[in-house]
């Protein structure tokens, strides 16, 4: 019974947690169904009559274009920065060597590095590239900044694996190579969850990069494409949210598939190797 009593300001502070992530949603939801006119009158409340106005307007719209961009930019930097950051975090991990820790502590200044410091040098290295104003000119920095966490990640992860799977690999001539693709990386699932799902949401919000290295609509990402529910004299609050609402469900459903391999890699993270 006092273990019980002991649990309850858990469940208080998880009640808490859960209202105070979960109204803000509910009140973006309910307000995508409303007409501006409703929505100016009673912001707060649940619509009287649902409209879907907001979410035709959405499909007559450049909406689809703007989503179709950031999943294109997403997945390819995503799958880059767990390819090049499981690869990386091997020998960091795995290997003895004098630089290894050198290099390890580099990866974690990386972290400390404010990103919108290098808009100018990356805007100008862009434009040297021929990348300025494509879909393609993002990618490339959004894997640079993703790698020294996702390396930290995967380092620690991988320290925790037994170290027998490797030494009876190798006895049976197995390569490094092969070794980490057929044998370890299969075991590094809960970091790829997490790796994955921490960078997606990162790079599917990201606004400044895509701000200042594209210009023509047709390469707009979400974020910049939501300005386009912004007039000169009044902003249609609806529209966003209804915009927002469509633009947040792959993130939901990710989280919600992979949240339990999510958990496992950050706990696994957080333990010192």
């Amino acid at each position: 019974m006092l273990k019980k009593l002991n649990e309850v300001p858990l469940y208080m502070l998880a009640i808490f947690l859960l209202l105070f992530t979960g109204l803000p949603f509910l009140i973006m939801v309910s307000a995508s169904f409303k007409t501006q006119m409703e929505f100016m009158s009673s912001p707060w409340s649940w619509p009287d009559k649902f409209s879907f106005e907001n979410y035709r307007l959405l499909f007559e719209s450049e909406f689809f274009r703007f989503f179709y961009n950031s999943v294109i930019v997403s997945v390819i930097s995503v799958v880059a920065v767990i390819i090049l950051a499981a690869m990386a975090s091997y020998p960091l991990a795995r290997m003895k060597f004098r630089l290894s820790r050198p290099l390890f502590i580099l990866f974690l200044v990386g972290m400390m590095i404010p990103i919108h410091t290098t808009l100018i040098p990356i805007f100008l290295l862009t434009k040297n590239l021929g990348l300025y104003d494509s879909i393609w000119a993002l990618p490339g920095p959004y894997i640079a900044f993703a790698l020294p966490v996702s390396i930290v990640i995967f380092t620690q992860f991988l320290k925790e694996l037994p170290k027998e799977l490797e030494e009876s690999a190798k006895m049976d001539g197995c390569g490094h190579f092969r070794l980490f693709w057929k044998i370890l990386f299969p075991l590094l699932t809960p970091a790829v969850a997490t790796v994955a799902i921490y960078n997606f949401i990162q790079i599917w919000n990201e606004f400044i990069f895509a701000l200042v290295l594209t210009t023509s609509p047709e390469n707009a990402t979400l974020p910049l494409g939501l300005r386009e529910f912004y007039g000169q004299f009044s902003v249609n609050v609806p529209g966003i949210m209804a915009a927002l609402t469509l633009g947040s469900l792959p993130l939901l459903l990710i989280y919600l598939v992979a949240q339990e391999k999510i958990v496992k890699g950050i706990a696994a993270g957080s333990v010192k190797g």
